[in-house]
């Protein structure tokens, strides 16, 4: 008998977690599928999107659910319109933006499960406003998260970390 049970989520049971112009439903978590994997459901607003960024140990896979967005993946950028499917591998930089006048909504699979940690300590970093770059890049690191910083100052919300940050981490 498997330790982890079958398991129905309902998306609108699952409390929101919210960091920049982000919204997060972890459906289900690494707790619930062994480790395995994370599946999730981002919405963003319009304009915003992440930072470049590489995941050092997770793959993820991201299904345009709604909207149309810029993707940037291994220095490759693309349009990308409801209906597609983006690989990130591990170790590839990827960033993406809400191109829409409206909300949008991407669901996402990241393997191994865990990626909601960092999110759910991201949501807590700017919940107390502007987060200091220093704590952000520390979850990033517990997280196996590099990079999760604009450097040219184009994050509509992040802008971008001072050059101090900058120097040290780039």
């Amino acid at each position: 008998m498997s330790e982890h049970q079958p398991k129905v989520v309902s998306r609108d049971d699952v409390e929101p977690v919210r960091w920049f112009g982000e919204e997060g439903r972890f459906l289900l978590r690494k707790e619930d599928t062994g480790g395995l994997y994370s599946f999730y459901q981002i919405t963003t607003q319009p304009g915003s999107g992440t930072p470049l960024h590489v995941h050092e140990k997770a793959d993820e896979a991201f299904f345009v659910n709604k909207g149309r967005y810029e993707f940037e993946v291994g220095g490759v950028s693309a349009i990308v319109p409801a209906g597609s499917v983006i690989y990130g591998p591990r170790g590839v930089p990827h960033r993406f933006r809400n191109l829409s006048d409206e909300p949008s909504q991407l669901l996402v699979i990241a393997t191994p499960g865990g990626v909601e940690n960092f999110f759910i300590g991201l949501a807590d970093l700017v919940s107390k406003g502007r987060p200091d770059w220093e704590k952000m890049q520390e979850l990033a690191n517990r997280n196996n998260i590099r990079g999760f910083r604009p450097t040219d100052g184009s994050h509509p919300i992040l802008g971008g970390p001072p050059e101090a940050v900058q120097a040290v981490q780039g």
